[in-house]
């Protein structure tokens, strides 16, 4: 039995959940089609999504295609949730990018196609609603090619269209064609058309309807032979990535795991510590079962893992959790209704973070808790959270902009063993350098083992690494109190003290609290030398505006302050590019349709940091 771990992708209100569902009941896992408006679906499980009638949390569900069992992952369209789909991206082997043959390719299509192609996920697309008034199915399809600048091609087009298609990407297939044409089956050019599908060279294309099953079965066909099955070597060592985690119905934590190589048996110990996997359960065709191994390729859910988060490696600690969007730009902090639930708010957020480690939770001196965010529907799904899940009502005080602070200059910051200015027993100097932008935090700790406490952390390896911990916990909060980064830290010396050490080392035995409670006063002190200029986040946004609306977007552009970086004339209308501060961008998302006669389509990236014109704003 192959294993295909396909992701369905879409814009919000395009349809993909919809579509999930039915290619649930074409395979025969559910014998009553679910909707979307009246809260039945399978993959929208919880009480908020049906109620919103939105994907918040990625789902999986599983169905067979002869001897494929295909994983389905159902992710957010959303762009507040674009984190979810983000956890998704590097566990997948293949993805159906779902297009509205009523609205067309949308800001998100376009974000969501330029992800797949930077990782060569294999993709088909999905036109659906052709049953839609205001359909126009061949519009989109032209749009596919030109706005997401991909090759498409028809999965069901005549033999004769597809080979056009599939020699024009091929020298090889191209010689054989003209020399023979007849060899060059259907049968041929369907496996060169998942050849090239693999490759990410095109994208077959599908039309039809998730509400009334139209294409269902074509679309179906195409998993299973056009989209590669899972890789990995069982007989490898073990390497796996939690990209899910959620509680079950008795508060336990439920990892779930996409396993790359490698096998995890019930009651291994996959993190190194001491929790150890009590529970195993995997999709087989729509239904979990209990099972004691999950193998290289395969998704299982995991209990017992209680120290796991979301983007956690399992084996090879090489394998980092890659970024394909922006991160959040947004802050607001959530303050208790009810005076003394501030402990109860920050425990609440803390079980939310494990979900969705972005959120950044942040205690707050004024009784509050600070999270990251994407948007205001972001803030209002998790303020409902916390009410519902967990009978804590919250207030959000005002959205404001993430800023960021990096190095002005080197800086460094020394404390002493036995010193007056030095509380703790440790002797702890850095130094703080900048970095280049988007470098984020480098830590180097070259320091000798004799002056490492080994007798506290066994190995000068899990000294550097705590070490390494300690300082970028410190700079969570720079000077002005937000977050450090751009930089490159270097432990410059180190030591601790016995009780039968020189007198300079003498004292009571230094302990792994002291090194962490002295790390950010010697980082503070660091920074304060070298000094930090606040950042602000910026957006690169691309507009696609009418031909007769440029001249009022232009001007918009110009009262916020906004860069134009290029213009260019197409068909009947004009696509402006242009870098603002994400305050603004979002402003220029709100007046937009007013401009456009809400014709105007707005596409925003990270577009980095700049320093802030004017008094640097303080993190309260």
């Amino acid at each position: 039995m192959r294993t295909l771990n396909l992701g369905i992708l879409a814009h919000v209100d395009a349809g993909k959940t919809t579509l999930t569902e039915r290619l649930l009941h074409a395979a025969g896992v559910i014998d009553q089609l679910g909707s979307v408006d009246s809260g039945t679906t399978q993959t929208d499980s919880l009480a908020l999504e049906r109620q919103r009638g939105i994907t918040i949390r990625s789902a999986v569900a599983s169905l067979r295609i002869g001897g494929t069992e295909v994983n389905i992952i159902d992710t957010p369209g959303h762009p507040d949730f674009i984190a979810e789909v983000d956890r998704v991206l590097g566990v997948l082997d293949g993805a159906v990018l779902v297009v509205s043959a009523v609205e067309g390719v949308q800001p998100q299509t376009r974000l969501l196609m330029r992800a797949l192609r930077r990782l060569c996920v294999p993709t088909l697309i999905f036109i659906n609603k052709t049953d839609r008034r205001g359909a126009d199915a061949q519009r989109v399809y032209a749009e596919i090619a030109r706005r997401l600048d991909v090759t498409v091609v028809s999965a069901t087009a005549p033999t004769a269209a597809l080979a056009d298609a599939l020699t024009s990407a091929d020298d090889a297939l191209l010689r054989e064609y003209v020399e023979d044409e007849a060899s060059v089956t259907a049968r041929r050019l369907r496996a060169e058309l998942a050849a090239q599908t693999a490759r990410c060279a095109v994208h077959p294309l599908f039309g039809g309807s998730a509400m009334t099953g139209a294409g269902v079965d074509e679309l179906m066909a195409g998993l299973a032979d056009l989209l590669p099955p899972a890789a990995g070597e069982p007989a490898r060592p073990l390497r796996g990535r939690i990209f899910k985690v959620e509680r079950g119905p008795a508060g336990e934590k439920v990892a779930y795991v996409r396993l790359f190589d490698g096998e995890l048996r019930v009651r291994d110990h996959p993190t190194g510590g001491r929790d150890r996997i009590t529970a195993i359960h995997m999709l087989e065709n729509g239904v979990w079962v209990r099972r004691d191994t999950v193998a290289a390729g395969q998704i299982a859910a995991l209990r017992g893992l209680a120290g796991v988060r979301v983007g956690d490696t399992l084996g090879d600690s090489a394998m980092q959790m890659d970024h394909h969007f922006a991160p959040p730009m947004l802050e607001a902090l959530a303050v208790p209704r009810r005076p003394g639930d501030g402990g109860r708010l920050r425990s609440a957020l803390m079980l939310l973070a494990e979900q969705d480690p972005l959120i950044n939770v942040r205690a707050d001196e004024r009784d509050g808790t600070a999270v990251s965010l994407y948007g205001e529907v972001q803030k209002e799904v998790i303020q409902t959270t916390l009410a519902a899940d967990f009978g804590v009502d919250a207030d959000f005080l005002q959205t404001t902009t993430l800023c960021v602070e990096r190095p002005k200059a080197t800086g460094e910051g020394l404390k002493r063993l036995n010193t007056p200015s030095n509380p703790y027993q440790a002797t702890i100097g850095l130094r703080v350098e900048p970095g280049p932008p988007g470098s984020g935090v480098t830590v180097h700790v070259p320091v000798d083992y004799r002056l490492a406490p080994l007798y506290v952390y066994r190995t000068l390896d899990l000294f550097q690494e705590a070490m390494g911990d300690y300082v970028r916990d410190a700079l969570a909060a720079g000077p002005h109190g937000w977050p450090v980064t751009d930089c490159v830290v270097t432990m410059t010396d180190s030591g601790y003290s016995v009780a039968d050490g020189p007198p300079s080392l003498r004292g009571p035995t230094s302990t792994a609290q002291d090194f962490r409670r002295l790390t950010p006063i010697v980082v503070a002190q660091a920074l304060a030398a070298g000094g930090t200029v606040v950042c602000e986040p910026l957006a690169r946004v691309t507009l696609e505006v009418p031909a007769r609306a440029p001249s009022g977007v232009l001007s918009l552009l110009s009262k916020l302050g906004a860069m134009v970086e290029d213009q260019v004339a197409r068909a009947d209308e004009m696509v402006i590019v242009a870098v603002l501060t994400a305050a603004d961008a979002q402003e220029l998302h709100r007046m937009l349709p007013e401009v456009t006669g809400g014709e105007g389509v707005l596409e925003a990236a990270f577009a980095g940091h700049r320093p802030v014109r004017g008094k640097p704003p303080r993190r309260e």
